[in-house]
């Protein structure tokens, strides 16, 4: 196991002190399982190496925007990164504050900018020229200044699958490197824009910290340009990523990591400014779990499937990034394992969860998916018209559902069929 908070007691596997049969039994599969003292300890690791320092951290809700998260996190004294109104309002609802808040994403509406402005964010990290010119005409019909960080785009290569490497030339994050300065420039002459910070994001499940201190030298160079033009650039922010174990990576430790991109602001003479993280996958990519029962065993000719009930629409990320995620069983069997895929009912080939696997299973068993906190539930779907999974957090001993399971009529409640 490569969590911490999910250990196997008599050959059974326990989320903290809980069962996860018994969690199985009680919620039903599929079901994903969160672990409160994993959230918290993760989170004390960029607390703590941030202690005495301008630093502040702010998680990203993309990752996993649970109410119940999401309050673990407010309760521990966390700010957010968000990329809609709609994490803003989830955000409001867990017991976060808007003043904590950064407004990140490339595509902010006008509606969007009027809630965010209106709630009072701490930040808009805008990403654009047009973006700019818009949220400075928002601002300005409500009579109010909007605090600015452009994010730019530094070209620095993440060293991750490009569907989640964002710092690169040829990706739509950001503004440009070569056209920043410039960039700040017009910012500053716009009437109803605060200009307070910088930002980047160079991509995600990054495992090395080179490419955090090269994007980091390069910001640094560029506030000093832009200090020099006559700006007043108060926060650095330098983005999330920091990648987890899923197999065999040996990502960075969280304290070692903060505590390096720090010093090394500091050493640029930079000391006096603020330093924000956006972490996400690494605060509860491994607080989680996704339980599934096996259906059926099919052998093939060339490969044998195990079929369980959760699927593609409850886990995305091997269908969309041929992501690996380990795949252990619940009771360990003292039986000959085989190689399986394991698949699920999705009518689609890409429905798969995990290939090439060594296990010995039966029908009815029960399988975790481990690693499956950031990125699972939210990026789920209803593709063939599947309810999502319900959600757990367990705490010590005590199990708390924190999402209901969907049931099939919720699907469809807002449709409607034609008159005669």
């Amino acid at each position: 196991m490569t969590q911490s908070a999910f250990s196997y007691v008599d050959d059974v596997l326990h989320a903290e002190g809980v069962s996860a049969a018994s969690l199985a039994e009680q919620f039903g599969t599929p079901l994903y399982v969160y672990s409160r003292s994993a959230l918290t300890e993760a989170y004390h690791a960029y607390a703590d190496a941030c202690d005495g320092r301008r630093a502040k951290i702010h998680v990203a809700v993309k990752a996993n925007s649970n109410l119940a998260v999401l309050n673990v996190f407010a309760r521990l004294g966390a700010g957010f990164d968000i990329v809609s109104a709609g994490e803003l309002a989830r955000v409001l609802a867990a017991g976060g504050k808007a003043e904590n808040t950064v407004f990140s994403g490339v595509g902010k509406t006008a509606a969007e900018m009027r809630e965010a402005l209106d709630a009072g964010v701490k930040c808009f990290n805008v990403e654009s020229i047009p973006e700019l010119h818009a949220l400075n005409e928002v601002a300005k019909a409500a009579g109010k200044k909007a605090p600015v960080s452009l994010r730019v785009n530094p070209d620095v290569d993440a060293k991750t699958h490009p569907y989640i490497s964002t710092g690169l030339k040829s990706n739509k994050f950001g503004v440009a490197f070569a056209d920043a300065r410039a960039t700040y420039a017009q910012a500053g002459a716009m009437s109803n824009l605060d200009v307070i910070g910088i930002d980047c994001h160079i991509g995600s499940q990054i495992t090395e910290i080179s490419p955090y201190l090269d994007a980091v030298d390069k910001l640094l160079d560029l506030v000093e340009q832009i200090e020099a033009d006559g700006a007043q650039i108060r926060h650095v922010d330098v983005g999330g990523g920091l990648g987890i174990t899923y197999d065999d990576e040996t990502p960075p430790d969280i304290g070692d990591f903060v505590r390096t991109l720090l010093a090394h602001v500091e050493k640029r003479g930079h000391g006096q400014r603020e330093v924000y993280f956006e972490p996400g996958r690494s605060l509860v990519g491994n607080a989680g779990v996704l339980l599934t029962r096996v259906e059926y065993l099919k052998p093939g000719e060339e490969k044998n499937f195990v079929i369980v009930d959760a699927a593609m629409n409850d886990l995305a990320r091997p269908a969309m990034y041929e992501a690996f995620h380990r795949i252990v069983p619940v009771v360990k069997r003292a039986a000959q394992a085989h190689v399986y895929d394991v698949v699920g009912p999705v009518c689609e080939s890409g429905d798969w969860l995990g290939r090439d696997r060594e296990l010995a299973v039966e029908p009815g068993d029960l399988l975790a998916i481990c690693s499956a906190g950031a990125y699972g539930f939210v990026m789920s779907s209803n593709y063939n018209t599947r309810p999502r999974a319900a959600e757990v957090m367990v705490d010590h001993e005590r199990a708390r559902l924190v999402r209901e399971r969907e049931e099939v009529k919720q699907l469809f409640a807002g449709e409607s069929i034609l008159p005669e």
